[in-house]
């Protein structure tokens, strides 16, 4: 995830960023949204749409900390709406989700993530209280049982056929990504020796907000059990906008060898979460990357016959 800068011109690099789907990638630039997917008879649709974002209406939202909050929720909106069209443009459901159907399935997951990394790993502390009540020894143990909960997650939907194809396009965005802050031309020759590893990754930036939250919980206390939960929900919002600053100072100073060694875990955490593509999705990335770029730019007559450029693409 990264932010991307609304008054980019591109006389230098735009920051991107991207999200694999099902059979394609979502990439954003610093106008525009596109979602590229490789349907069944091998042509690639590419979906472009306007950013917008309410950081432009509100300002102030701009602001560190608060700014990492509002792209969190923004890319988790961007991301189920290209999750749903990926999944409609190859043919793995025949209707795009409603705006109530979106709502739902966001509230379903967020409230999944909670049960999972806050509610259980808080309650399951109530086994460790007869043998210490130092309230310090009970956070640290609740921060290892959640990043234990987090990495056999992880491990358990890297072995999934399905999951492993969403991991190779990830590892097409990320290998494309490179390519272009390179300054080379987006051809699959020249993406194909890039690292699937990125600093600005989705993945790094949960394993960030996996450990910061482990430091700042352990200095809370030890309150009844719905205290705990509901200390850690307010506190989440916070965490992540702590670490939506990281990960940007990471991806703008990933040379550093200090910066490097700090975000070592989450580079490695996306060992699971990436694989190596073949050149068809490194060509589906390259489609979603380009539609994004202002120096790619389609002009109207382009714009009207995508389909015709997206299937050229593919062939």
């Amino acid at each position: 995830m990264s932010e991307e800068n609304k008054n980019c011109a591109c006389p230098t690099k735009c920051n991107v960023g991207g999200q694999a789907v099902i059979e394609g990638v979502m990439m954003r630039g610093p106008e525009k949204v596109a979602v590229a997917v490789r349907q069944p008879n091998g042509e690639i649709v590419v979906d472009v749409k306007d950013s917008e974002s309410i950081r432009d209406k509100y300002p102030i939202l701009k602001k560190p900390l608060l700014r990492g909050v509002v792209a969190l929720f923004e890319s988790l909106v961007d991301g189920m709406k290209a999750l749903a069209y990926s999944a409609q443009m190859s043919g793995e459901e025949d209707e795009q989700m409603d705006s109530k159907e979106m709502a739902m399935t966001i509230a379903f997951s967020v409230v999944l993530a909670v049960v999972l990394f806050i509610i259980i790993p808080t309650w399951s502390m109530r086994f460790l209280h007869t043998l210490t009540k130092d309230p310090m020894q009970l956070n640290l143990a609740e921060g290892f049982m959640r990043m234990f909960i987090f990495l056999a997650y992880i491990s358990a939907i890297s072995s999934m056929d399905d999951i492993q194809r969403v991991f190779q396009y990830h590892g097409a965005e990320h290998k494309t990504i490179y390519t272009y802050e390179a300054g080379l031309p987006l051809e699959v020759e020249n993406v194909r020796p890039f690292s699937t590893l990125h600093p600005r990754c989705g993945t790094n930036f949960l394993m960030i907000v996996m450990l910061i939250s482990m430091f700042i919980f352990t200095f809370l206390g030890w309150p009844n059990l719905v205290e705990r939960i509901i200390s850690r929900v307010v506190m989440m919002p916070v965490i992540a906008g702590v670490s939506y600053e990281i990960i940007r100072f990471a991806g703008a100073h990933a040379d550093n060898s200090l910066v490097r060694f700090s975000i070592m875990p989450g580079l490695l955490l996306q060992k699971l979460t990436t694989r190596q593509p073949d050149d068809s999705q490194i060509e589906v990335a390259i489609a979603s990357l380009k539609a994004v770029l202002p120096e790619y730019a389609l002009n109207d007559e382009e714009e009207a016959t995508v389909g015709e450029r997206t299937e050229k693409i593919s062939n």
